[in-house]
């Protein structure tokens, strides 16, 4: 049955701040953490952007919870250092990491000043780099020569158990190419009926039986206009189609862009309400989906308040309901 998470930004908050938010989360109830691994954020207001792996290894040590990353090997990472990076989480911490891959955005990815690729020349390095990943989490020493090049790698330390590779996806395109080789599938909230094109283009691709995740845009404040206000200045930058959000270099273009967006506009993209009842609506039908992790992103300001309210009135009403689940 699914386990509901709390979802670190980096862009937005401090490292210090996220860590103790993700210990307040845990202590509220939530029962996983996922991170973004940025360079850049998304908008200059958001004004911050941590290094998610130095976080992750203080995170992991300080909450006894699951911890996840999305990140995007082939440019700005080596799949040698992520997968070397990932082994050692997974040997500090035993089945509590999992790595999500993704082909990544040029705001990160092209700090390298390296030529940025188009969608299916990064599909093709995205696929090379987790098996890369994944023959060196065997021990094997590892020579490829392809988009990505590696010579004589063997990574020495290993856990007993390799993490999990999730593949990201936001379109029903990419969740079916990547059903057939990535061990789950992680993508964000969108409306019911487009959430449903992409799970069920997973499963067709391949990705039947294999874990689904979702991150859920969220924005909850103790009345609708706040949570509305909340939602448009801090994410208005981060509800464009996936050609504009891969194509943008850096967090000024993003604001050029939000520039013509207007409040009422968020509701298509972000789930906005001060009613605790209607988030568990929308909660239970990602449920009903499938999803097994579900990581939740308050997408303004206010986390504090978000996290008690969620874990005091919207968790234990979705756990209420799993045991009746469980029961049945």
């Amino acid at each position: 049955m699914a386990k509901f998470g709390y979802h670190a930004s980096h862009e937005q908050f401090k490292p210090s701040q996220l860590l103790q938010f993700a210990q307040t989360a845990y202590h509220a109830g939530f029962e996983r953490v996922s991170c973004s691994d940025h360079f850049h954020p998304w908008s200059v207001r958001q004004g911050e952007s941590g290094f998610a792996w130095s976080w992750l290894g203080a995170a992991m040590q300080a909450v006894p919870l699951n911890f996840g990353v999305v990140c995007a090997p082939g440019q700005r990472y080596h799949p040698a250092i992520i997968a070397q990076a990932a082994a050692t989480l997974g040997e500090m911490f035993p089945h509590r990491f999992w790595l999500a891959l993704g082909s990544g955005q040029a705001l990160n990815e092209n700090i390298t000043g390296d030529r940025w690729p188009g969608k299916v020349e990064r599909n093709v390095r995205l696929k090379e780099c987790a098996e890369i990943i994944r023959t060196l989490w065997t021990g094997e020493t590892l020579t490829y020569h392809g988009l990505v090049k590696v010579q004589e790698a063997k990574l020495y330390t290993r856990p007993e158990v390799p993490p999990l590779i999730i593949g990201a996806a936001i379109t029903p395109e990419t969740a079916e190419w990547l059903g057939g080789w990535a061990d789950g599938l992680i993508t964000i909230s969108h409306p019911y009926e487009k959430l449903k094109q992409v799970v069920d283009a997973f499963r067709r691709g391949g990705g039947k039986n294999k874990p689904m995740y979702l991150k859920v845009q969220l924005s909850y404040a103790e009345d609708e206009e706040t949570a509305l206000r909340g939602a448009y200045e801090q994410w208005r930058t981060n509800i464009f189609s996936s050609p504009v959000l891969t194509e943008l270099h850096n967090p000024q273009q993003f604001d050029a862009v939000a520039k013509f967006v207007k409040p009422e506009d968020m509701y298509e993209y972000v789930r906005i309400s001060s009613v605790s009842q209607r988030h568990i609506e929308w909660l239970q039908q990602d449920v009903e989906l499938g999803f097994e992790e579900i990581y939740l992103h308050n997408v303004n300001k206010e986390q504090q308040r978000f996290i008690e309210v969620f874990g005091e009135q919207i968790l234990p009403a979705l756990v209420s309901e799993r045991q009746i689940s469980l029961q049945a």
